[in-house]
């Protein structure tokens, strides 16, 4: 990243890696192929670069080859899934489960479910972020089709148990999806040893390009069908029409190799810096309050609730360009509190003065040290000017 900025917002968008730019740049123009063309050299190359990329993406997450279908993203991927099992499975039943702190892209698709006639269960969670397993499987009825379950929390990095949630769903029968595309890359996920059937991530959370994803479709124990979204040329085993983005899938694979290479000990190296940043905010600055469960949770994400500092203003007073999150990228335009957060409880006030911290491949311990100056600084800045502070400071005011 440029030197003058400072950037923290790994799980809105990493960074494309060097390495994985320079794996794509030939198939922009010297190997332009479509991999859809079979009569000459240049379709075989681009079809062999598309093989070995999907093999680099299958064997970072423990699955065969052919059970990865490139999307244009995770966000594709989940309404896939979701849809894609809700058309097809309807004569088994209507009825889906997720959980209220899942992301918007599911979300909003098992609304779009709800609208078609089916039925969606939404649970809780609990103020660390993490579901009842014993609430899941009162949740499961005769007529449930699919559990969705985010492998790991977009805002606070919480990790759910996927394994104890697959065994729930083998018991009963039920397909498990997942969205891990915040766990994908950055810690071990396998979902067959999970138990999970459908499972979407993307590259560019992964230092990746963008516009690129991929779905992971089980096809053994049991082998899962889908009804496609996009038709037109049977492309991806028939469940994702469209010719295939061979520059980008080269990136995407060589990501994927990297991680597998890199994931561990990057993960330990993220991890401290991580905890020194944690360490230094929560000493020093009063009222600070860390979102979410401190034990499982991925290596290099902090939330952290600023009481009576409002996140926004937090971030205006920074003199360095750092970039920090408030909440999802995705639902960044909206006014209204973190729907994460709420779901684990904490008041509006306190959602809205909760900064996000997501560390990645490129940051330095320097970036570190500057970046917990800034935030304790910008805290101590907006509550000076901060009336309700004062009131708060005096017992005047509860939370």
């Amino acid at each position: 990243m440029a030197a003058s900025l400072i950037y923290f917002d790994n799980n809105a968008t990493t960074p494309c890696d060097p390495r994985a730019v320079e794996a794509m740049l030939p198939y922009f123009f010297e190997k332009a192929g479509n991999a859809a063309s079979r009569s000459h050299p240049f379709g075989w190359e681009a079809e062999e670069a598309v093989k070995q990329a999907r093999e680099r993406v299958a064997q970072l997450i423990g699955a065969e080859a052919r059970e990865i279908i490139f999307t244009s993203g995770a966000t594709e991927s989940d309404n896939l899934a979701i849809k894609g099992v809700f058309e097809l499975y309807r004569p088994k039943g209507q009825h889906v489960i997720t959980v209220k702190t899942e992301h918007k892209a599911v979300l909003d698709t098992c609304r779009r479910i709800e609208k078609l006639g089916g039925e969606v269960s939404y649970l809780d969670v609990g103020e660390d972020g993490l579901i009842s397993l014993d609430a899941l499987e009162s949740a499961i009825r005769p007529d449930t089709i699919l559990v969705s379950v985010m492998w790991a929390n977009n805002e606070t990095g919480v990790i759910q148990p996927m394994e104890e949630i697959g065994a729930i769903c083998d018991k009963h029968g039920v397909l498990l999806m997942s969205d891990a595309t915040q766990a994908v890359g950055k810690i071990t996920v396998n979902p067959r040893a999970a138990g999970v059937h459908l499972m979407a991530f993307s590259a560019h959370k992964m230092y990746g390009p963008k516009g690129i994803g991929a779905l992971y479709v089980s096809r053994r124990q049991p082998r899962v069908k889908l009804s496609p979204l996009i038709d037109g040329g049977g492309h991806e085993q028939g469940m994702r029409s469209g010719t295939l983005n061979v520059p980008a899938i080269v990136g995407f694979g060589r990501a994927a190799e990297l991680a597998a290479g890199e994931m561990e000990a990057e993960g330990q190296r993220l991890r401290r810096l991580r905890d020194e940043l944690e360490r230094a905010l929560l000493s020093r600055v009063e009222e600070a309050h860390l979102n979410g469960n401190p034990e499982h949770r991925l290596p290099h994400v902090s939330n952290i609730a600023f009481r009576h500092a409002e996140a926004e203003s937090v971030m205006m007073s920074f003199k360095q360009r750092i970039a920090l999150s408030s909440g999802s990228a995705c639902t960044s335009a909206s006014i209204e509190p973190s729907h994460v957060l709420t779901a684990m409880g904490r008041s509006a006030e306190m959602a809205h003065s909760s900064l996000r911290f997501s560390l990645g491949r490129f940051n330095t311990e320097e970036e570190t040290a500057l970046v917990i100056e800034a935030v304790a600084g910008g805290v101590e800045k907006v509550r000076s000017m901060s009336p309700v502070w004062e009131l708060f400071r005096d017992g005047m005011l509860d939370g």
